[in-house]
């Protein structure tokens, strides 16, 4: 079946990372397979809200921007995340809603002021078949999307017309703000003893700033150097905002990407509700960590995901 016969939309101008993202893959990590999924899982879930579709339905994820897609389908969209221009025809709109789309409209990305990761929703997601159980892009496994890698020219994303012009719209007060800094809160690990006293001290009264080696398998930092009583462990299976800790004394934090094992030490893992602010930062940008207690972060986590379910979409 040819594009003609499809609908869906056309990629005229990729941007300079646009990936197609589901929720992600789970338990496939006994395949050497990562899980893959958005950085932001707060603009994911809201993109999809406002197109009225289950919150883990196939998006794109654009980092840093310069996406333009030409519609060849009656549908809705919605945009969110980080700051970048959305233009419908060369015309300003506004994000954090949903807009209706007529086939022949070109939407429009520009690069991102605030954050650098946005959120394309379509109204009942795009149809992207499965790749053991997700749609999730991982480029450095090469599987995912539509061939394993970011969009290109030319791509076609399929997607089904709306059945209802229902238009919703995120209050204000409830759109998340991307600054140049974050405090991450931290969950200690069992390997944290391997961290004496003072080096545990020196870490969580330091700040810290993103490196240019920061990707979606992890965030590299740079700050004060801590150091282990050993220079790595047996590999083991690595968690979601571990922060691994190299021979060089700068901490790493493994996000989406991470592969699935790695042996240098860890003093815990990030807090994940912070992580979507972590992956928002540009180089440069500076970071702080405190502390926090499993159950404490437990009951956070919780009262976050019930706070977003209650909130109520506007009509636009």
């Amino acid at each position: 079946m040819n594009d003609m016969t499809r609908t869906g939309f056309k990629v005229r101008q990729p941007g300079l990372m646009t990936l197609i993202q589901d929720a992600g893959r789970f338990g496939q990590h006994h395949l050497g397979l990562t899980t893959g999924g958005p950085l932001d899982p707060d603009a994911f879930y809201w993109a999809n809200r406002l197109c009225g579709n289950d919150t883990g339905s196939t998006c794109l994820e654009v980092s840093f921007g310069g996406l333009v897609l030409e519609a060849q389908v009656a549908t809705r969209i919605a945009v969110t995340g980080a700051n970048m221009p959305l233009k419908l025809n060369g015309r300003e709109q506004e994000c954090w809603r949903s807009h209706a789309v007529q086939p022949g409209d070109l939407v429009e990305l520009g690069y991102a002021t605030q954050g650098c990761r946005a959120y394309l929703a379509v109204a009942g997601g795009f149809q992207i078949p499965q790749q053991f159980g997700s749609t999730a892009t991982v480029v450095r496994e090469g599987i995912g999307g539509l061939h394993g890698s970011k969009l290109g020219p030319e791509d076609f994303l399929p997607c089904e017309a709306s059945t209802t012009s229902d238009l919703w719209v995120l209050p204000e007060a409830e759109r998340p703000e991307y600054g140049r800094e974050v405090r991450l809160r931290v969950i200690p690990g069992y390997q944290q003893d391997h961290f004496d006293a003072v080096q545990q001290a020196l870490f969580y009264s330091s700040e810290y700033t993103t490196t240019e080696r920061s990707d979606r398998m992890g965030y590299r930092l740079e700050g004060q150097v801590v150091k282990a009583d050993i220079e790595g462990i047996l590999s083991e299976g690595i968690c979601l905002g571990a922060i691994q800790v190299p021979a060089d004394g700068q901490p790493i934090i493994l996000l989406n990407d991470r592969q699935t094992i790695g042996g240098y030490p860890k003093l815990g893992s990030v807090f994940s509700p912070d992580l979507a602010r972590l992956a928002q930062l540009t180089q440069g940008a500076r970071v702080w960590f405190e502390k926090t207690g499993i159950d404490e972060a437990h009951n956070q986590l919780w009262l976050s995901r019930l706070r977003r379910e209650r909130i109520q979409l506007l009509p636009a």
